[in-house]
C-alpha cells in the first residue's frame, strides 16, 4: 500500500471515529482534535494548530468542522481534506436523520436533558485542559497575554466573539507594527428543493461564529420568511447538540422536515459546501502568512483571542451547568481524569458524561 493512501485510510478512519464520539458543541470539538491530532499524533505543531484556529475564525462557517478539514489537508492533501470533512459530518448526518425520522413519525424529539447535562459537564474538563495547553503558546509575550485578558473581560461582558476577534486582530497588529517595526519576521410550508439548498448555501457562506450563532442565522432565513415554525427550529438545535460532530447537522433535521431525504441531503450539502471550499483555498497560504511580518502579527493576536474566546465559552458553560449536585459530580470526575490521567481519551470521556448523567438521573 503506498504512503499516500495509507494516510488517507488513516484520516477517514480518524475523522469518522471523532464524528460518531465528538459530542458537546465546537469548543469541546476543538479540544478533542487538539488532544487527538496534535498530541497524540503530532501531525503538526501546537502553533500551527493555533494558526488555524484563529484563520477558521476569521471565515465563515463551523469552526470545528474546518479545522477538521485543515488537519486532514495537513496529513494527506486536498483529498485529506475532503475525507476529514465528510468523515466529520457524514455520522452526525446520519444520527440527525433518524431523530428527524422519527420527529416527522411522532411529533416529538426525545428527552435526552439528562446526557446533555452530563455531555456538558464531562465538556468543561476537555476545554479547560485544551485551554491550558494552547493558552502559553498563543500568550507568548506580556502584549498578547494582555490582549487575551482583555477579550476574555470583554466576552465575558458580552461583547459578541467575532467583534471582540476581530477588534484584537486589527488593534494587535496596528499596536506591534507601531511599537515595534523592526521586529525581525517570525513563522413549514413547501418550499422548491433548489431554494431550500441555496437558503442553507447562503448560510454556510456568510455564518460567522460558527454553530454558537446558527440559531440566529436560521430564525431570519427560515422562521421569518415562513418556511417553518420556530418551535421546529428549537427542536432541529437540541437534536444537533445532543448528537455528535458539528451543530450544523441541524440542517438535516430541518430538511428532512420540509423535504425528506432529499431534502436532508441537499440542506447539508448547502450548509457545508462553503467551508469546504474555504479551507480548500485557505489552506496553503497559511504558512506564507506566517512568512509576512504584518500578517504574522495579525495571525498572534487573532490566535490569542480565540484561545481567550474558548475560556469565555467556558466561563459561561459552567455557569449553566453548575446548577445541580448531579452536574458538580460529573463536572469533579472528569476534571480529575483529565488532570490526573493525562493519556485519558477525551471522547470517550465526554460519551462517560452523558452516561453518567443518564444514570444519576434515576436516584
Amino acid at each position: 500500500m503506498s504512503s499516500g493512501n495509507s494516510k488517507l485510510r488513516e484520516v477517514g478512519r480518524i475523522f469518522f471515529k471523532l464524528g460518531c464520539t465528538a459530542f458537546g458543541g465546537p469548543a469541546a470539538h476543538i479540544a478533542i482534535l487538539e488532544e487527538e491530532i496534535v498530541r497524540k499524533r503530532q501531525w503538526m505543531t501546537h502553533e500551527h494548530f493555533l494558526d488555524l484556529i484563529g484563520i477558521t475564525n476569521l471565515i465563515p462557517g463551523p469552526n470545528s468542522t474546518e479545522i477538521a478539514m485543515h488537519c486532514g489537508h495537513e496529513r494527506a492533501g486536498w483529498k485529506g481534506l475532503f475525507l476529514a470533512g465528510i468523515g466529520f459530518i457524514v455520522p452526525a448526518f446520519l444520527i440527525t436523520l433518524v431523530f428527524a425520522w422519527a420527529y416527522a413519525l411522532y411529533g416529538q424529539v426525545p428527552n435526552a436533558e439528562p446526557f446533555i447535562y452530563g455531555i456538558r459537564s464531562a465538556v468543561l474538563a476537555v476545554i479547560a485542559a485544551a485551554i491550558l495547553k494552547l493558552a502559553p503558546k498563543a500568550a507568548k509575550t506580556r502584549e498578547l497575554t494582555a490582549l487575551g485578558l482583555a477579550v476574555l473581560i470583554a466576552s465575558l461582558l458580552g461583547v459578541n466573539e467575532i467583534t471582540a476577534l476581530l477588534g484584537a486582530g486589527l488593534f494587535g497588529t496596528f499596536y506591534f507594527r507601531v511599537t515595534a517595526p523592526a521586529r525581525k519576521n517570525r513563522l413549514g410550508v413547501y418550499l422548491p428543493l433548489p431554494l431550500l439548498f441555496l437558503k442553507f448555501l447562503k448560510v454556510g457562506a456568510l455564518l460567522y461564529g460558527g454553530g454558537y450563532v446558527l440559531f440566529a442565522y436560521l430564525d431570519a432565513e427560515l422562521v421569518r420568511g415562513g418556511w417553518i415554525t420556530r418551535s421546529l427550529l428549537v427542536d432541529a438545535i437540541a437534536v444537533g447538540q445532543f448528537t455528535p460532530g458539528p451543530l450544523l447537522s441541524s440542517a438535516a433535521f430541518i430538511g428532512y422536515q420540509i423535504h425528506g431525504f432529499t431534502g436532508a441531503l441537499l440542506a447539508t450539502l448547502g450548509v457545508f459546501l462553503p467551508s469546504f471550499l474555504f479551507v480548500l483555498c485557505l489552506n496553503p497560504l497559511i504558512p506564507k502568512m506566517r512568512e509576512s511580518p504584518l500578517l504574522a502579527d495579525l495571525l498572534d493576536c487573532v490566535n490569542v483571542a480565540a484561545v481567550a474566546v474558548m475560556a469565555s465559552v467556558l466561563v459561561k458553560m459552567g455557569q449553566t451547568v453548575f446548577q445541580n449536585w448531579r452536574a458538580c459530580v460529573i463536572a469533579a470526575l472528569a476534571f480529575t481524569a483529565v488532570f490526573l490521567f493525562k493519556k485519558a481519551n477525551s471522547a470517550w470521556l465526554v460519551l462517560g458524561g452523558a452516561l453518567a448523567g443518564y444514570l444519576l438521573s434515576l436516584l
